[in-house]
């Protein structure tokens, strides 16, 4: 018979105590494996070429060859390894960066054991892995509620496009399939929010990623936000 499925792992972070600890911790949760870690993004590419990982806890930022770089890199090369952001910041610059290189996850480092744990199966299983203050950075962002513009300057909108005429001939449903994504839903709650089938959750995302460009659901995020378009109706 065959046992559960065990997803393998690769830690990248420049700090030894750091990565022995998240390795460690690693080490204690049911159904991980640990196959490698990294002092930085080379040689966690180096790595990934070597053991091909179904995740990566990345760092940002490191020496050589940044986690955002080391990403894409990843990403470009290795489709099949996901990568979830572990790091200290959660700022604009370094969250949206990440996200547009590939990362499908996004932590920081107060995140506990459970939490990374969730993460990793999220993007193992399309969803996307992001913590709650990451995905309220998101939507404050898709709302336009950040960044308000300089005194005296009127506030920019959050898209230049209008929500009636979604970007590159996008549909009103798949604009509302890309804002549920945005907001982390997977296809499963996607569908039970829209009230139709999985089956047909999945075929809007196909259409979207084909119109828009995007590889993954870390980049549809990205450019979700770009483009104003959130899950709620309007």
């Amino acid at each position: 018979m065959t046992g559960p499925a065990v997803t393998r792992v690769l830690v990248a972070d420049d700090q030894t105590v750091v990565r022995e600890g998240i390795v460690m911790l690693l080490g204690l949760l049911p159904g991980i494996e640990v196959v490698g870690a990294a002092a930085d993004g080379e040689e966690a590419v180096a790595l990934v070429a070597r053991h091909r990982p179904d995740v990566v806890l990345m760092d940002l930022r490191m020496p050589r060859c940044d986690g955002v770089e080391a990403t894409r890199r990843i990403r470009a090369g290795y489709p099949g390894t996901e990568v979830v952001v572990l790091t200290t910041y959660a700022d604009d610059e370094s969250l949206f960066p990440a996200l547009r290189a590939g990362a499908r996850g996004y932590l920081t480092k107060d995140a506990g054991g459970e939490e990374i744990a969730r993460a990793i199966a999220d993007v193992r299983s399309g969803a996307a892995g992001l913590s709650p203050q990451v995905q309220l950075r998101l939507l404050e962002r898709l709302s336009g509620a950040a960044d308000p513009a300089p005194s005296g300057e009127p506030p920019s909108a959050p898209s230049a496009v209008p929500a009636a005429e979604p970007p590159d001939g996008l549909t009103a449903r798949e604009a509302e399939v890309l804002g549920l994504i945005a907001e982390g839903l997977s296809n499963t709650e996607i569908a039970r929010q829209l009230y139709v089938s999985p089956a047909t959750v999945k075929t809007h995302i196909n259409n979207l990623f084909a119109k828009t460009g995007v590889r993954d659901r870390a980049q549809a995020v990205a450019y979700a936000f770009r483009h104003g378009i959130t899950g709620s109706p309007q």
